[in-house]
């Protein structure tokens, strides 16, 4: 599946050497994955919760959230069925990495953090891209079949940033977010992460 509109908001496509360490760690990429898909429900219902008035958003997370847990939900299938037993993870960098960018006043705050969390499902949409062509015949087809539910988040993110934002506003916050999502991908990092950079050696 070709995703130019998802390369193109993107700062970097995802190092080589990030896809040969997810492939040697299966177990660890599939916990993290799980505990994203958690993070990701989790974090449409605070929205939810704090934005209580606006109806377009409240519709938009709301089924953001239940899909988010389908997800969740598949991948402990997969885990159960591979005999992966869940274990504490330490949360990557990644997304405390990207609110550091997030303005604290309102509206402007809303509109950041929209940017953000549309930034995190363009990644998570591309880094399923990049490992699906080598996994096995279950997981690749289940990492296929996200990258569409993945990408649909991503332009329900963005599109309510223009929504609730100036449109000049977004752009320059794009690129903020831009440039530091892409230094944290392709920075080393110590511990390996769906989200996590360029292995350290």
């Amino acid at each position: 599946m070709n995703l130019p509109e998802i390369h193109e908001f993107l700062g970097c496509r995802t190092p080589d050497a990030w896809v040969q360490a997810a492939l040697a760690d299966q177990e660890t990429l599939l916990i993290d994955h799980k505990n994203n898909e958690f993070k990701a429900a989790a974090s449409a219902m605070a929205l939810i919760a704090k934005y209580g008035t606006q109806l377009d958003l409240i519709n938009f997370m709301s089924r953001l959230a239940r899909e988010e847990l389908v997800h969740h939900e598949q991948v402990l299938r997969i885990m159960k069925k591979r005999k992966i037993d869940l274990r504490p993870l330490s949360a990557a960098r990644y997304a405390s990495g990207l609110r550091k960018v997030v303005r604290n006043h309102e509206p402007a705050k809303l509109v950041d953090t929209l940017v953000v969390g549309a930034f995190i499902e363009a990644r998570s949409c591309e880094r399923f891209e990049a490992l699906v062509p080598h996994l096995d015949e279950e997981l690749g087809k289940f990492y296929g079949g996200l990258l569409k539910s993945e990408a649909r988040h991503f332009q329900g993110y963005l599109k309510l940033a223009y929504q609730y934002g100036d449109v000049a506003d977004v752009e320059r916050v794009i690129g903020l977010v831009r440039e530091a999502e892409r230094e944290l991908i392709e920075s080393p990092d110590i511990e390996f992460r769906f989200h996590s950079g360029v292995p350290a050696v």
